[in-house]
């Protein structure tokens, strides 16, 4: 779900310039689904999400909060359309690259190429983990382990959206909140 943050600030700051700020509302959508992203955001403050629509259910599975980078990676590479949403839970302040701006600057650093094929396979690792999870563990124990690894989601983010997380609904969690 949180992605472990760039540990080479500085490589990054060299190419600030290339980013555009960028300051949003909560609520707001980023990307579509079936959009084909054409920036990623690098989260300075403030919470956002990733989220598909299944048939009119509202389904997260992960978000992002301060110092992490974020977009639909598969649609910004390949230029697919987009298979869930990016959006703001809370107000944020983000840092935006466009793709031609980011194939630069990994053409020209390998410290943040090799930095982004980390990042790449960190993400890959948390969805081998979310979606072992959601087989193999019932609510119940998808929640304590959320509570033990990511304790940011519930000071941050609203209970609906973490019900969605969990595969719940919003009814069931206060269920499993007051068995605590």
């Amino acid at each position: 779900m949180i992605l472990k943050t760039f540990s080479q600030p500085g490589q990054w700051e060299t190419f600030g310039h290339l980013f555009k700020a960028q300051t949003v509302g909560a609520k707001t959508i980023l990307l579509d689904e079936g959009a084909v992203a054409r920036n990623a955001f690098f989260v300075k403050s403030g919470c956002l999400r990733l989220w598909f629509n299944d048939h009119g259910r509202d389904i997260t599975f992960q978000f992002f909060f301060e110092g992490e980078f974020v977009s639909s990676f598969e649609s910004f590479r390949s230029g697919l359309p987009s298979t869930f949403f990016l959006e703001s839970i809370e107000p944020s302040t983000l840092e935006c690259i466009s793709k031609p701006n980011f194939q630069k600057i990994l053409a020209q650093s390998n410290d943040v190429k090799n930095e982004v094929e980390e990042q790449t396979f960190q993400r890959l690792v948390f969805y081998q983990q979310l979606f072992l999870s959601r087989i193999r563990d019932n609510p119940e124990q998808r929640y304590k382990n959320m509570l033990t690894q990511y304790p940011k989601i519930l000071q941050r983010v609203p209970q609906h959206y973490i019900a969605s997380y969990l595969g719940i609904t919003s009814v069931s969690l206060s269920r499993i909140r007051n068995r605590k």
